[in-house]
């Protein structure tokens, strides 16, 4: 086969379709970009715990099969991550990964000697998808190595030579840094297959490794893509192991309360936190798990499951199903078994027993809790949070803060700004003066840019006392059993969102060629003879004088049919094909089809002119199905292409989401994981912005001019999109109601990144679906405005101001 060539729109494509996060698709472009030369280099992408590598994979699973790359070889650090990847790629599993267009044939050590695989070996039809462990690469005296390497009757060679054998092999290593203490032997066995290129995924690169693409932890905090860490200690200084346990144990029924409530009030199915606890070693954990299952703490039966090299296959069991809903466990005790392959979205507290904080916040360990029990952040703290509890005192963490700070954001690491976050203090911040007593302190991202856009820091680490703890559960109890809802008064807003389908072109008669229809015709240029079967009655005397009977075949006759003029023919091939309602019913289309019975005759041997010609029955009839099945058969076959429809949305959502604890007056200083209330004008009785210099400022704009009756801020993700054509989603920030009963949908950007190329195509986007929604003419009027900071800013707080600016279409 050829090598492949770098396709950005495919790489769109998939993005689009398997609703790929940025920095996911983002990391495929960075691959697809490098392994071009197709020379067996490495490459390796360095994205943090919780972003989604197992969507990369997939992804790039289906980039490198629609260029016709046919044998990828996944390789991972042993059997957990080796089945959760044969579990992503296996159509009906739980973790299965929709949206690819391309279902490889999983091959495994357990399958690869099977007669349906080796014949599939050899097909360059079919996508190959080897999923193995390092150990049955590195390893020969393994069994299950030599397996791989001997000679299978259903292959013609080993396995393992099959794969050298292959000119197109890419091999896919994930958790790329396990490898580095094997990384001779790796290398080797890598270097001895001759893959066309190496890619690695990791959350940790190994020393000396310099990635092509990095998104980090704090990336994937700002961003909101995961959890947001925080470091609970006790003002009084207890940190002993029963305290400890006792105040892990309380925060995680305070989160379970609130993960509840707030599922219950979006109709959804709860997801139950638990508590991880990090030991020394396993009679550690066995100490540990016992003091867990006491009464105070959690007693039933299966409710603690504790994790070692010794577990048995019921425990492993358990873990596995620790997301489901009914499972019984709510701790998880652990020997540092669970840096890897250990994907869950409930861990809710954290523990690592007789570590500093700082030790804790490794990635492998913090990892395991930074997925989202909902998939994503939903406002409410207690949920979009996870718990860390180090008991060390408030000054040995204020002490430590510096290296706190580099587990979430090492120096100089992702696109955030070069030079670190500084810590950002509470309202009750530590002085040198105070007492260490309820202080919080909170660690903020420089501003960035995100999506085109000059957003805030952002939240990254947060250090609180473990009565702030409890008193933000309480708040988040009380808040999530509300509702967010709109303001008395405030109207319900029909928002016409153009969505893209992808449907058959209006098939025509004029898709069917000359040249198709007159080689149909081809096989009616001769007369059907009926014949009449004959049989002759012979009878014969035996020896016997017995008389036998036997029926002979005698020679055929032709036989009599109805004969039908040409005349009437041409009218009933005509009706055949355009009653089927195929076409419209137009004059064009009527014209195409008398062309295609005239070419279908004309194969047959019958000019237009020639009206004295007559066909039988039988002819007639065989080349009416003919026709028709001609016809069908380009009806079946026409092309896709997209087309758009309307889909009104009313807005706010009904039942609207719960109320956030984190409210704060609309005229408090700016920060982004704040929401803000007591507005004139808003729709919602909240609202929460990315951004000082844009959205925070048009929310003031709107809700101090007398032109504007109402204003609603939109969120991404949520039901309000604008679709741009490579099928991604552009969500707005704000839709506007003036006075006029104009509705107006207004985007905030940066100065210095509108004339970005993605900034420009959301904009025309935008701006064409505008022009659709005026001229479809049944949802009233809406326009669009883009309006820069500078812009923004040189508005003054005027509508009218910001209209004369930004001069939209």
């Amino acid at each position: 086969m050829s090598w492949i060539t770098y396709d950005a729109g495919l790489v769109d494509d998939i993005a689009a379709r398997l609703d790929l996060r940025t920095p996911n698709a983002d990391a495929i472009r960075a691959v697809a970009r490098t392994i071009v030369d197709g020379d067996g280099r490495e490459v390796v992408c360095d994205l943090a715990t919780g972003v989604g590598k197992t969507y990369i994979l997939a992804g790039l699973v289906d980039y490198l099969a629609a260029q016709g790359v046919r044998n990828i070889l996944v390789v991972t650090p042993g059997t957990t991550i080796q089945d959760k990847t044969v579990a992503n790629f296996t159509p009906g599993h739980p973790k299965y990964v929709t949206g690819s267009e391309v279902e490889p044939l999983v091959i495994t050590s357990e399958n690869f000697a099977r007669g349906q695989v080796g014949d599939a070996l050899h097909d360059e039809s079919v996508t190959k998808l080897f999923v193995f462990n390092v150990q049955q690469l590195i390893r020969p005296t393994d069994k299950t190595s030599r397996r791989v390497r001997a000679t299978d009757e259903f292959i013609g060679t080993g396995l393992y030579q099959h794969l050298q054998e292959v000119n197109d092999l890419v091999v896919i290593a994930d958790e790329h840094h396990v490898y580095s203490s094997k990384a001779k032997a790796f290398n080797q066995a890598i270097d001895d297959l001759g893959a066309r290129a190496v890619v690695g995924l990791t959350a940790t690169p190994a020393p000396g490794v310099e990635p092509i693409f990095q998104y980090s932890l704090a990336e994937a905090i700002a961003d909101g893509y995961v959890k947001i860490p925080v470091i609970v200690y006790r003002p009084d200084g207890r940190k002993d192991e029963q305290t400890v346990l006792t105040d892990a144990c309380h925060l995680l029924r305070i989160k379970d309360a609130a993960w509840t409530t707030w599922a219950e009030t979006q109709g959804k199915v709860p997801v139950h936190p638990v508590l991880f606890v990090v030991c020394r070693d396993i009679s550690d954990a066995d100490r540990v798990a016992s003091r867990l299952t006491a009464d105070d703490m959690f007693p039933g039966e299966g409710q603690v499951l504790t994790i070692t090299s010794q577990s048995s296959e019921v425990a492993l069991r358990a873990l596995a199903a620790v997301e489901e809903p009914d499972s019984p466990v709510r701790v998880v005790v652990s020997v540092n078994k669970l840096k890897e392959g250990w994907d869950v979205k409930n861990i809710g507290v954290i523990v690592g027993l007789r570590a500093l904080a700082s030790e804790t916040l490794t990635e492998q360990v913090l990892g395991r809790g930074l997925r989202l029990p909902y998939g994503r952040r939903v406002g409410t703290p207690m949920v979009d949070s996870v718990d860390l509890v180090a008991h060390e005192s408030y000054r040995q963490l204020l002490a430590d803060k510096e290296a706190l700070l580099q587990k979430v954001q090492p120096i100089g690491g992702g696109d955030i700004d070069e030079d670190r976050p500084r810590p950002e203090l509470g309202a009750g911040s530590l002085s040198e003066e105070q007492p260490a007593q309820q202080e919080m302190l909170n660690f903020t991202s420089r501003p960035r840019v995100l999506g085109g856009d000059n957003v805030d820091g952002s939240l990254l680490l947060q250090v609180e006392s473990m009565d702030d703890a409890v008193a933000q559960g309480e708040r988040d109890r009380r808040a999530v059993s509300q509702l967010r809802g709109k303001v008395a008064g405030a109207p319900t807003i029909r928002f016409p969102r153009r969505e893209q389908e992808i449907l058959p072109i209006r098939f025509s008669f004029s898709y069917i060629t000359d040249a198709a229809a007159n080689a149909e015709g081809h096989a009616y240029e001769h007369e059907f003879k009926v014949t009449l079967a004959r049989q002759a009655v012979d009878a014969q005397r035996g020896i016997d004088d017995t008389v036998r009977v036997n029926f002979k075949a005698a020679e055929s006759v032709d036989a009599t049919q109805k004969h039908i003029p040409i005349s009437e023919l041409r009218d009933d091939l005509y009706n055949r094909i355009w009653n089927n309602s195929y076409t419209e019913e137009s004059l064009p289309e009527s014209r195409a089809a008398e062309r295609v019975v005239r070419e279908f005759l004309k194969g047959a041997g019958v000019t237009a002119e020639d009206q004295a010609h007559e066909w039988g029955e039988m002819r007639a009839q065989q080349a009416a199905l003919a026709l028709g099945k001609l016809v069908k058969a380009a009806y079946d076959n026409r092309k896709l292409q997209p087309t758009y429809a309307f889909r009104p949305i009313d807005v706010p959502t009904v039942p609207p989401p719960p109320m956030p604890s984190n409210v704060v007056n609309k005229w408090a200083d700016f920060r982004k994981d704040l929401w803000y209330e007591g507005w004139e004008h808003s729709i919602e009785v909240v609202a929460s912005f990315d951004a000082r210099s844009t959205e925070y400022k048009l929310a003031h704009l709107f809700d101090s001019s007398p032109s504007v009756q109402w204003w609603l801020r939109n969120y991404d993700p949520g039901p309000i999109w604008i679709e741009r054509d490579n099928g991604r989603k552009y969500y707005p920030d704000f839709i506007v109601l003036d006075t006029n009963g104009t509705h107006w949908v207004v985007e905030g950007k940066a100065t210095d990144r509108a004339n970005d190329v993605e900034v420009q195509e959301k904009k025309r986007a935008a701006e064409d679906w505008a022009r659709f929604v005026r001229d479809f003419g049944e949802f009233g009027t809406w326009r669009y405005i883009f309006a820069t900071e500078s812009i923004i800013a040189n508005a003054r707080g005027s509508w009218e101001s910001l209209l004369a600016l930004a001069k939209p279409e």
